[in-house]
């Protein structure tokens, strides 16, 4: 009994103490370590988190005590738990999770029921993920007014953000969730969105988390919180108005009007406010190129709506422009300069396109890239096209807040597409570095705006589309200037089994053997596959492997799109793939654009549709490859030729033309045009060979 005594005391002592931690707790984190360790246990979740350092201090750790408070709490055994390291950051990110999302009651165990302790303000510095499910109610609990400083901590500390099982959402929540994408990832440190299991994605929410986890959304100054404007976007809008407003001053930009008032260069608050004034006005027409979207898509919403105060809310094209004005623009935001230098390089050759296609039906293809550097001659068709009224799928949850921009102007509520946000009003944030879909279907206009939105996510490092379902039919990936690797690509390849159609574009091969690795592949994984393409890859050196997917027995369509074919090949390459050509009864499609043909090779391959010919070749295009009339000419009498010898029985219906040389002869290109057309259908256009020979000039 004797030995008994002490030890109830000294429980009866610690549990006294742990009561009175509020007075005692500077001098308990002085005690010995070993009567701190046996206090430890007794101690609630808040000041246990507090005795963190004295702990440490005394040589002891608080892993098992975080780990018993795991099992009597959590009461369940955590995944891979053997490779948990910190037993505390994992409860108290798991105790987080569960009390927002309300499947944990705080007062169902004393050491969670501290009036000290406040569950989500002191657990979020520990939250490095978090995932958000069903209806958002995570994200409407988070950007409340009273939880500003656990979404401040959530902003430092996490790293991954998820949703899953996602359900469409009303205005106000997808309100929230902006608010909180904008600060956890524009202002924030989370570098991976991850998404999962979501069968029926809601169009409108999926490019929206697509979007500002790309880092593009409206301009700053019109996303308010709580009723006023982001603080943080407005501190970084003053750093850089200054630094324009400097950067202005020393390139000599200012208005002279403004030196004759004798106002100091780089001190000058006029200086500094009209700089303000122009980064605000500007910046959201600026990142117009940044945003790549076809009008109608979802990335494309009420325009006005969305633009900070000094854009103005009139969207009707702007004429008689010059492209030095948009050139200034960019010069004085030191943000924009690697976007005008990109664009740069590509004014000389749309110039003419885009001229030939001014007014209100111009082709948005030719009008996109360009549209912003050639001094926006009219790009109303952009914005205006598919304008939509005001509904369900633009919604008014993106509109302005009470005292922000545009509300009121009832003309601006009619004139965006339907969809997420303006281009006008895109604005460039930071963006994550990984990006993870799993098991959620994507249309083709949602697949568009991914590529789209791919184009100008400079973090992005890694992207991972995964899927359960096996009925994939069509893959394009198109490669920046990087290595083709098949054994990346053969994850895909594999999981693919209904894949249909597959594009490569601007891929370079490693090594020699890498184009037959991938042939290998895709004989193997994907016995479907009908149509094949290959985009602006070298493929000069590679005959052999050329001619084996010409004698494909399933490949119904090759197209090699400026490919370098015959830069160094021989007249042998050239019979060889005419004659396999003209053993294969299954390709119908044969696209060799781009490929440097000439009259001579053009003339050879009317051969293909010679008498002993096999072939069911029913299209072919040799558009950009140099052809003048009299080959083109010489090839339709031998066209003709074969024709009559096979008694008239001849399945070529297609011949395309784009883009040759047949200006130089208009006399003898109509009578070769005319006789092609009694034979089958020609698609060709009155395209300038002179005028693109300077541009090809003025851009080298």
């Amino acid at each position: 009994m004797a030995a008994e005594g002490p030890r109830s005391l000294f429980a009866l002592s610690a549990a006294a103490v742990s009561r009175s931690m509020g007075a005692l707790e500077r001098d308990v984190w002085a005690l010995p370590g070993h009567l701190l360790r046996g206090l430890l246990p007794l101690l609630t979740v808040f000041r246990l988190e507090r005795a963190e350092d004295a702990a440490r201090r005394a040589g002891l750790s608080t892993q098992p005590i975080w780990r018993k408070l795991w099992d009597d709490v959590m009461k369940t055994r955590p995944p891979n738990s053997e490779n948990i390291t910190c037993w505390r950051k994992k409860f108290l990110e798991t105790f987080f999770s569960n009390v927002l999302h309300g499947v944990l009651d705080v007062s169902s165990d004393w050491r969670l029921n501290d009036h000290h302790f406040s569950p989500l303000l002191h657990s979020s510095p520990h939250v490095s993920q978090l995932t958000l499910c069903n209806m958002l109610q995570g994200a409407v609990e988070l950007t409340a007014a009273h939880n500003q400083k656990v979404l401040e901590n959530l902003a430092g500390s996490l790293r991954i953000l998820k949703f899953q099982h996602l359900l469409s959402s009303d205005r106000s929540i997808r309100r929230s969730l902006v608010l909180l994408l904008h600060r956890l990832i524009h202002h924030g440190s989370v570098s991976q969105v991850s998404m999962y299991s979501w069968p029926v994605p809601d169009t409108v929410l999926l490019v929206l988390i697509l979007s500002m986890s790309a880092g593009f959304w409206r301009s700053g100054n019109a996303l308010t919180y709580h009723g006023s404007p982001c603080g943080l976007c407005r501190e970084e809008d003053k750093a850089q108005s200054q630094e324009s407003a400097q950067e202005r001053a020393e390139r000599g930009h200012c208005d002279e009007r403004e030196w004759s008032d004798g106002e100091n260069q780089k001190g000058s608050p006029r200086a500094l406010e009209e700089a303000d004034a122009e980064v605000n006005g500007y910046r959201a027409d600026a990142c117009l190129n940044s945003v790549l979207s076809r009008p109608g898509s979802p990335l494309q919403n009420q325009a006005c709506e969305e633009a900070s105060s000094n854009v103005p809310c009139d969207h009707t094209s702007v004429q008689g422009g010059s492209s030095h004005c948009i050139s200034d623009q960019l010069s004085c935001h030191p943000v924009l300069r690697k976007t005008r230098r990109r664009l740069k390089s590509g004014v000389g050759k749309k110039r003419r396109c885009l001229r030939r296609s001014r007014g209100p039906y111009a082709d948005p293809e030719d009008l996109y890239d360009f549209v912003f550097t050639v001094a926006r001659e009219d790009n109303s068709g952009l914005l205006d096209k598919n304008s939509a009224t005001e509904g369900e799928n633009a919604e008014n949850w993106t509109s302005s807040s009470p005292g922000s921009p545009c509300t009121g102007h009832a003309g601006c509520k009619k004139r965006g597409s339907a969809g997420i946000f303006s281009l006008k009003a895109a604005h460039r944030f930071r963006s994550v570095s990984t990006l993870e879909l799993f098991s959620i279907p994507l249309t083709g206009e949602t697949c568009r705006t991914l590529s789209n939105l791919l184009s100008s996510w400079v973090s992005l490092e890694n992207l991972v589309l995964s899927y359960n379902e096996s009925c994939l039919e069509q893959l394009e990936i198109r490669f920046p200037r990087e290595p083709l690797h098949t054994m990346f690509l053969l994850p895909v390849l594999k999981a693919s089994k209904s894949l249909q159609q597959l594009s490569l574009d601007s891929a370079t091969l490693p090594c020699s053997q890498e184009l037959g690795l991938l042939l290998e592949a895709l004989k193997e994984c994907n016995p479907n596959l009908k149509k094949l393409s290959f985009h602006d890859m070298n493929l000069a050196e590679h005959q052999k492997e050329v001619l084996l997917l010409l004698q494909d027995p399933i490949l119904q369509e090759i197209t090699f799109s400026f490919c370098r074919l015959f830069e160094s090949s021989t007249t042998e390459f050239l019979s060889e793939i005419i004659n396999t050509v003209k053993r294969n009864s299954s390709l119908k499609s044969l696209k060799l654009p781009g490929n440097r043909l000439g009259n001579h090779r053009l003339v050879a391959l009317a051969d293909v549709f010679s008498e002993d010919s096999s072939s069911s070749l029913c299209q072919l295009d040799v558009s950009s490859n140099c052809i003048k009339p009299d080959g083109l000419l010489e090839f339709t009498k031998k066209l003709e030729g074969h024709i009559q010898q096979r008694g008239g029985q001849i399945q070529f219906t297609h011949l395309r033309l784009f883009q040759n040389w047949l200006d130089q002869d208009a006399e003898t290109a109509q009578e070769a045009l005319r006789r092609l057309k009694a034979v089958c259908s020609v698609v060709n256009d009155s395209w300038d060979s002179s005028q693109a020979f300077a541009d090809y000039i003025s851009v080298m």
